[in-house]
């Protein structure tokens, strides 16, 4: 169920470079990086093995430090699921951290949601999958 994670780094630049030469031998390579002209804050950077990252390392907003947030997405195997979750995330507490929606800035059918949880954990459910 769980998709991918996401961690802060403080020096992205240091840490892209870290992960590349680290990750290469278990098959993963960096397969995206965004700039803050598509995320709107930070820059961000994609590792896994094929077409799909599953896992990220994105640069420190400003006010924020490494190792004070992590993001976890959960696979969904459908939109309507998104939306039950990001629904009941807020019904429960939870803070909204970005409507269900499209992010096609991943990909066409990447469907999203994200709550920030009682500790500012960024958690998120994903369907890959066409309408």
């Amino acid at each position: 169920m769980i998709d991918h994670i996401g961690i802060i780094v403080t020096d992205f630049p240091a840490s892209r470079a870290f992960y590349e030469k680290a990750l290469a031998p278990v098959g993963y390579a960096m397969l995206m990086e965004l700039g803050p002209e598509i995320t709107g804050t930070v820059r961000v950077a994609g590792f896994g093995e094929a077409q799909k990252p599953d896992f990220w390392i994105s640069e420190a907003a400003p006010g924020k430090t490494a190792g004070n947030t992590v993001h976890v997405a959960l696979r969904v195997t459908s939109r309507a699921q998104v939306d039950a979750f990001h629904a009941a995330a807020l019904q429960a507490g939870g803070r909204d951290n970005g409507a269900p929606g499209i992010r096609a800035h991943y990909h066409p059918n990447y469907y999203g949601a994200f709550v920030l949880d009682p500790d500012g954990h960024n958690i998120e459910a994903v369907c890959h999958d066409p309408v």
